[in-house]
Parts: C-alpha cells; sequence; structure tokens
C-alpha cells in the first residue's frame, strides 16, 4: 500500500456519566493515513470483549468491508473521509443504529486491495485496525508546538475529505437527547454562548459547507473560529499544531503560525473581535496559516490545546478560569527522560486520562499549564530527572485544580512538544539543553573540559577520499581539493585560537557513518563539509551552500554571504538539502560546494592558487563570524 503521510482526523466528545456500564463507548476516532490505522478510543476497559465480536463482512459493488461494533455508542459525530491514495479509498464510521446500540465501520476498496491486509488489535482501550505490517511508534506522537519556523516533517500531501451524512449530523447537533450525550470534556472548547444559528456564520460546521469536498495537502484542516469568554477558539479537523509567536509593530499584534495547516474559505481573512480584541486567520505559504491578534496586552496571549489536539484556545493569562477547561480530571502516572543525541533531550510525562494543557515559551523558560491534572509522585519526577541535562525542571501546583510544569532554558536552546494520539502523553524535546563538552589539547594530553578554556570548536569535514574520487575532470579529483581547501581553512582558525578537528587529514577513505561519528565524539560547535560541485550541463557555475535543520540556517547564510562577497563566481543560493553527513550532525552544520569542476574555466580557478587562498579566507572568515555571534 502506497506510503500516505500523516494526517489524523479526530473528533472527541465525551458520554453522559449515567451511560450504562456494559455499553462501549467509542469517545475518540484517530485516523493515521502514514501508518494506515484508525484508532477507535473508550474510557472503558471493555473493548478486549467488544474486539471478540468483530467480524468483517464483503460486499461488492462498489468493493467494500465493513465490522459492526455491538453494544456500543459513537459519541462524535459520524464521519465519512474519502481518500485520493492507496488501497481504501473512503471509511465511513456512524452509529448505525441505536437499539440496539451498534456502531458501523465501512471500508471502501479498490478491485486490488486484499480485504486480508486489514487485521485488528488491542493498544490499552484502543481497538486499532490496521491495514499493513508495520506500526511506526514515533507517529503516537503529534507535534503541536515548535520554535523552527520550517522542518523537516512539514510537508505536503494530497487527500480529501468530506461528509454526506448532514441530517446524521444536524440531529445529533439539536437533539436534546444527544445534548447530554455530546456533553464535551471542557466547556471552553466550544461556543458556549452561540447558538446553532450563531455558528454558522463564524464555522464552516453548517450543511452547505460538510458537503465540500475539502481538499487537503496538510494535517490540519482549519474551518472555525469562534469568540467566547475565555478568548478565542480555533478548530478543525486533524491535530493543530503552533510555532513559537511573533510580536509586530504599527499596529501591535501577535503572530502565532499554524505549520501544515490548510485554512476553510470561508473564514479566510475575516476578523473576529472579543472585546478590544480581534483576530484574523490567512493562508500564509501552501501548508502554513497565520494567526494574528491585535490587543494591547499582546504578551499575554498564549494557546491552551484540547485533548484531543483539533481545537487550541487563545486567552490572556488572567482570563483563563481553569474551572471551566475540564469537566475530567487526571493524574500524572509515569515519566520517562533519555538523550537522543549528545545536544538533545527527550522527557515524557503520561496521564491515566487525556491532559487539557497550554505551552507559553519565553527566552528563559518553557512552561506548560497541565489544567486537569490533580496529583503526580515528586520523588518519582525528581529521581527522573535527577542526572540529566533537564535537571533544572519543576513542577508546581496551579490554584485550586492543575499542575505548572516549567523548564529553564539558555538563549539558543530550541523546543519541540508532541501530545499523544489518545491525547494521555506529552513529550518535550529540547536541543541543547546539556553543558557542551569538548575535548581539548594540552601538552600530549586530552582532557574533557566544559568550555575548553574558552575555545570554540569546529569539525572541518573533506569531502570524498581515498577509493572514493568525487567528481573528475580532465584528471583533477574533488577529494584532492576539498582536502587542500579543509588544512588551509584549519590552519587559519587555528591561528585565531579555534579548536579544528579534521574529518580526515590525509587521502583516505571516511565512510559518511563514521564521519558524522567522529563529529558527535568531538562535541563541536559547529561542522563545515567542503566539497566541489558537478553538473551534466558544462556552462553551470557558482557557489552553493548547503544546511538541512533549521538551526543550521545561521551558519549557512553567515559562510554564504562570505564567501560569495570575496570569491568571484555565480551566487547560486542557500539550499535545503538531505545530505547524509548535514542530516545526521546534531550541531549546526553546513556543506559548501564551492564551484563546478564540470565547468572548463571554473576548474581551471578552483585549482589555482588565488582561488583557493580566497575561498579558504572567505570560509573561516564566515565561521568566525557566525561563532563571534555565540
Amino acid at each position: 500500500m502506497k506510503k500516505l503521510l500523516i494526517t489524523i482526523f479526530s473528533l472527541i466528545i465525551f458520554t453522559h456519566a449515567a451511560l450504562a456500564q456494559d455499553i462501549f463507548r467509542v469517545t475518540s476516532v484517530n485516523f493515521d493515513t502514514s501508518n494506515s490505522l484508525i484508532f477507535l478510543t473508550s474510557p472503558d476497559n471493555t473493548t478486549e470483549a467488544i474486539m471478540k465480536n468483530v467480524k468483517m463482512i464483503s460486499l461488492q459493488k462498489p468493493k467494500r468491508v465493513y465490522f459492526d461494533i455491538n453494544s456500543a455508542v459513537l459519541t462524535a459525530a459520524p464521519q465519512n473521509w474519502f481518500l485520493n491514495s492507496g488501497g481504501v479509498t473512503q471509511v465511513k464510521i456512524s452509529q448505525f443504529s441505536t437499539t440496539p446500540a451498534k456502531i458501523r465501520v465501512v471500508f471502501y476498496l479498490n478491485e486490488d486491495f486484499e480485504q486480508s491486509k486489514i487485521s485488528f488489535l488491542k493498544v490499552n482501550n484502543n481497538l486499532v485496525i490496521k491495514f499493513k505490517d508495520t506500526i511506526g511508534k514515533e507517529e503516537y506522537f503529534q507535534n503541536t508546538y515548535r520554535d523552527e519556523k520550517s522542518s523537516s516533517s512539514d510537508f505536503y500531501e494530497n487527500l480529501s475529505i468530506s461528509s454526506e451524512d448532514t441530517d446524521k449530523l444536524k440531529t445529533a447537533v439539536n437533539s436534546p437527547a444527544k445534548d447530554e450525550v455530546l456533553n464535551q470534556i471542557q466547556q471552553s472548547f466550544s461556543s458556549t454562548t452561540a447558538t446553532i444559528s450563531d455558528i454558522k456564520s463564524v464555522s464552516s460546521r453548517t450543511t452547505e459547507v460538510i458537503k465540500k469536498e475539502l481538499k487537503l495537502k496538510s494535517k490540519y484542516y482549519l474551518n472555525s473560529i469562534c469568540p467566547n469568554s475565555n478568548g478565542f477558539l480555533i478548530s478543525g479537523f486533524g491535530v493543530v499544531g503552533i510555532e513559537k509567536p511573533m510580536y509586530l509593530t504599527n499596529p501591535a499584534r501577535v503572530v502565532f503560525d499554524l505549520p501544515n495547516t490548510i485554512l476553510g474559505s470561508e473564514i479566510k481573512d475575516k476578523e473576529f473581535k472579543l472585546n478590544e480584541d480581534t483576530i484574523k486567520v490567512g493562508q500564509f505559504e501552501s501548508n502554513k496559516t497565520r494567526v494574528v491578534i491585535t490587543s494591547n496586552q499582546l504578551e499575554k496571549y498564549f494557546p491552551i490545546f484540547s485533548a484531543d489536539g483539533q481545537s487550541a484556545l487563545f486567552v490572556k493569562s488572567e482570563a483563563v478560569d481553569n474551572s471551566s477547561l475540564f469537566t475530567k480530571t487526571t493524574d500524572a502516572i509515569s515519566y520517562e527522560i533519555k538523550k537522543t543525541n549528545p545536544l538533545t533531550d527527550e522527557f515524557i510525562i503520561a496521564f491515566n486520562s487525556p491532559i487539557i494543557h497550554s505551552i507559553k515559551r519565553d527566552s528563559s523558560k518553557l512552561t506548560i499549564n497541565l489544567y486537569n491534572a490533580l496529583r503526580y509522585n515528586d520523588d518519582t519526577f525528581k529521581n527522573t530527572i535527577k542526572d540529566s541535562s533537564l535537571n533544572g525542571m519543576t513542577i508546581d501546583l496551579l490554584p485550586q485544580v492543575g499542575l505548572k510544569l516549567s523548564l529553564p532554558l539558555e538563549k539558543d536552546n530550541v523546543i519541540n512538544c508532541y501530545l499523544g494520539a489518545d491525547g494521555k502523553s506529552i513529550k518535550i524535546v529540547a536541543k541543547g539543553t546539556n553543558p557542551r563538552k569538548n575535548e581539548c589539547t594540552i601538552g600530549e594530553k586530552k582532557i574533557i573540559l566544559q568550555k575548553c578554556n574558552g575555545k570554540k570548536v569546529v569539525v572541518i569535514d573533506a569531502g570524498h577520499g581515498g577509493s572514493d574520487y568525487g567528481a573528475i575532470r580532465a584528471g583533477i579529483n574533488e577529494k584532492d581539493i576539498n582536502l587542500d581547501l579543509a588544512r588551509r581553512i584549519q590552519a587559519l582558525l587555528m591561528n585565531n585560537g579555534v579548536v579544528v578537528y579534521m574529518e580526515r587529514d590525509k587521502d583516505e577513505f571516511v565512510s559518511l557513518q563514521d564521519r558524522t561519528t567522529f563529529s558527535a565524539n568531538k562535541s563541536p560547535d559547529i561542522f563545515v563539509s567542503m566539497h566541489v560541485n558537478s553538473s551534466v550541463r558544462p556552462e553551470i557555475i557558482g557557489i552553493e551552500t548547503h544546511y538541512y535543520h533549521q538551526e543550521s540556517l545561521e551558519l549557512a547564510q553567515t559562510v554564504h554571504a562570505s564567501l560569495v562577497s570575496s570569491v568571484k563566481s555565480k551566487d547560486r543560493g542557500l539550499f535545503k538539502s538531505k545530505f547524509y553527513v548535514i542530516n545526521h550532525t546534531d550541531v549546526p552544520a553546513i556543506l559548501v560546494e564551492i564551484g563546478f569542476i564540470s565547468n572548463d574555466a571554473e576548474r581551471a580557478e578552483l585549482v589555482s592558487e588565488q582561488r583557493k587562498r580566497q575561498t579558504a579566507k572567505a570560509v573561516t572568515e564566515g565561521i568566525l563570524k557566525y561563532l563571534n555571534k555565540k
């Protein structure tokens, strides 16, 4: 089955407490297209018994299969998803009948899709429907907050969704009997003061819009803005992610960008008011939506995420009434911390039921409020983090109910936060939080110091080498030019007090993996790889600088600017590229292409003393300029 990129379409609405215990309540429907999984989640512990009754029924014209979940209630609106790639073309999930209570799930299949690929398994209280052989464990977490303005996780996906069950949905919304069943986990994640007619003016949840097929190229479809007593509620389909806010002037406003998000046309560029504050949304890029809030208290706005990840409530800190955010409390039950690489730490806190949380990040700390978390084990938490680089993290009590998790940050830390698919876990990934340990040579001894006596550390990578010649033209080998330049840069940097480690200082083969391992062991400040370009078109000339991770962008910009201002050749610009050595290096890393060996004139320059001297000097000056900023 063709790999689909991730899109989660989920609706979570909780049932009334008076429902009988023998009824299986499906409170969440999560669709992971990347791993071809559907999660039907319940707060009850009856999934195993329910699964024994699951039987697949095949039908033809069109080809489809379905199964029923008996004694079950779907507490979300009926869903009807259309997929335009892969073997499953359509999925319907609805309350098939109420007497007896029965949920029906229908899959429409391509003719060549084998029904045997569909299987069932149990994960905690999840009934999981699987279409292929592997489950990507990492996809359990969805990115809700990030510091970066772009990421390798950004993508475009051709996907369409729509709903034809508008009559059933309208009935579910208006029926008094259903109103109790559709009681949400928190009042603030709904338009508590709006009537059905009011919602029609600000939301796409109307019969007319639901009938439309929504073209998605993203993880989140934003289709509703509702001002309420607490702030501005945005909601839609999928999992909402938010970037670090930007503060602008004339007029004063705060900007929250939503990556991998498509905006519904019915609210595009419209403005909504809450007292003196306003909110406006627009499609900033092809897969990024921009939320702009104007207020005289901009710095106080921050997002609160619903437990299903579908909604975010933008509030001002003093306006938050904790008790209005939830109807059910939860407890922190476990903590996990690990170092994924020398500069990156990962912390996971898990709960026994879905968590309502906010994220606020400033220059000195990350603050996550866990509004419906009632209890945690302080000793277990402290013992988990005590020997880690995150040992400054604390948990404190909020007024009345809730916990506040705080993580002190340095200026250059990069933060990502994630929410589990079932809303029961939060993951924090912090880059650059540990003290830098660099290897320094003092006399004939190599020792580890925190700052190498204040010296900066650089790894220089001379591309190719040994049996790997790189590009070859007219008997000239790329590997030789790379090594010559690397040695020149090494000498210049050392003359300026920089500690330099060479990936290779002679003509020998070094594998790509060995290069990244070598760099990781040295814990440098930066990594610079030197290369010569080549093309099948001999007329092409010029200088390129490549980076991959967002934290490498400033280094790439600084070195590239120095190069193109000093070396007379065409400026071919910066490229975000997935070269192995810069993709698998955990510090700011760039790959510099100093010119084209395939062009006769530029090749002659590349081997000239003047061009070599100019290039080495320019790269060195760019590196020093970058290091002096840090």
